[in-house]
Order: C-alpha cells, then sequence, then structure tokens
C-alpha cells in the first residue's frame, strides 16, 4: 500500500485540507499528514500568517480524522532559514528531504495543490502528484478570524469543521494575540517563511 504524504502548513484546517485528505484516503493509501513547522532553538515560531502551533494543529486534525490518518513533524525547518536556500543547491534542503522521509518506506508519493510547489517537489524527486487548488483558503479564515476579533461582522467558522471551530473557540488568546500585529514573514521560493529566524539561530 503506498503512502501519501501531505505537505502543508494547515493553519488553521479548513474545509479544503478535509476534501484533499478524505481524496487521498478514498484511494485506500496509508495518508501522513505533515504540518510545516518553523523551529528556533527549539522553540516554535508563531505570527498572523502561521497563528496556531503544530500541537494545537495536531489536536485539529485528530478532531477531524482520528485515526485514519497518521500526523507527522517531519516537515520542519530549523533556524536560521537561510540555510535552506538556494533550493537544490543547499545541502540543508537535501537534510529536509530525508527528513521528511523519515520512517517512509519506498512506495509513496506527495500532494500538493500548487503547481509551483509541484515543481519543487518534482526536482527533490518527491514523487508529486498534483491536485487541483481549492477555493477556500487559510488566508481567507485567517483574516475572518481576526475581523471578529475587532468585532466586525465575520463568518469565520463556515469555511472550517465544526470540530476545528471548537478548537479555535478553546485558543480564542492566540487569535487575540495575533489580530492587531504585523505579519512578520516573507515569501521565498514561493513559500511563506517567518522574518524571525531567518538570518539567526
Amino acid at each position: 500500500m503506498p503512502t501519501g504524504i501531505y505537505l502543508a502548513h494547515l493553519n488553521p484546517v479548513t474545509n479544503a485540507h478535509v476534501e484533499i485528505i478524505n481524496d487521498l484516503l478514498m484511494e485506500k493509501d496509508q495518508i501522513v499528514v505533515m504540518p510545516v513547522r518553523f523551529l528556533k532553538q527549539d522553540q516554535e515560531i508563531n505570527s498572523k500568517s502561521f497563528p496556531f502551533s503544530y500541537d494545537i494543529r495536531k489536536k485539529m486534525l485528530e478532531a477531524v480524522f482520528g485515526s485514519n490518518i497518521t500526523i507527522s513533524s517531519n516537515y520542519t525547518f530549523f533556524a536560521p532559514f537561510k540555510k535552506y536556500f538556494p533550493p537544490l543547491i543547499a545541502p540543508k534542503s537535501w537534510e529536509l528531504r530525508k527528513q521528511i522521509l523519515n520512517g517512509i518506506d519506498d512506495d509513496y508519493y506527495t500532494y500538493t495543490g500548487d503547481k509551483a510547489e509541484g515543481i519543487m517537489l518534482k526536482l527533490y524527486r518527491l514523487k508529486p502528484k498534483v491536485g487541483t487548488r481549492r477555493e477556500i483558503s487559510a488566508t481567507s479564515v485567517k483574516n475572518d478570524m481576526y475581523d471578529a476579533v475587532t468585532s466586525k461582522k465575520s463568518e469565520w467558522e463556515k469555511n472550517i469543521p465544526h470540530q476545528v471551530a471548537d478548537i479555535i473557540k478553546e485558543n480564542w488568546n492566540v487569535v487575540e494575540k495575533f489580530s492587531s500585529s504585523d505579519d512578520k514573514t516573507m515569501r521565498i521560493a514561493g513559500m511563506k517563511f517567518p522574518k524571525e529566524g531567518y538570518n539567526s539561530k
């Protein structure tokens, strides 16, 4: 049975993510979901773009899928993040590939809904399957959540599973914390990275 590896931010888990994972499960494959983490001195870096910690996102996935999927922390970047660039040339970027595949049998594929990411996964010989990008984005859900903090009319719950909404409500202090902060991320090679930890350990 092949293993499908889904590499994603999942911050937060949306109905679109659930659709993707359900589609992968229908293939009768073993599915390993890897929410990305950015660590600096063993501390996860969270920000307006990445408000929820790995542990909270893992809880979201478990609430929706139970034991039907495996959740792995293998998709982790360690500060300084600039060491992963340029892609394919930096030895650290190949270390990440090895880290992602740790504990995965040879019969695997990765999944992405992003064509540019698909090209990158192919260059790293990660056997990508490129699906269709879904309409619901985690960014729009986050923006709706932040609007709710400032008491603007917001329907932030409509695009996420009710189990995830419950977990977000339990951790509403996280939403409040980042709602008024600046977005401290930057886009490199098509992917968002925290500014903190990019140049320094």
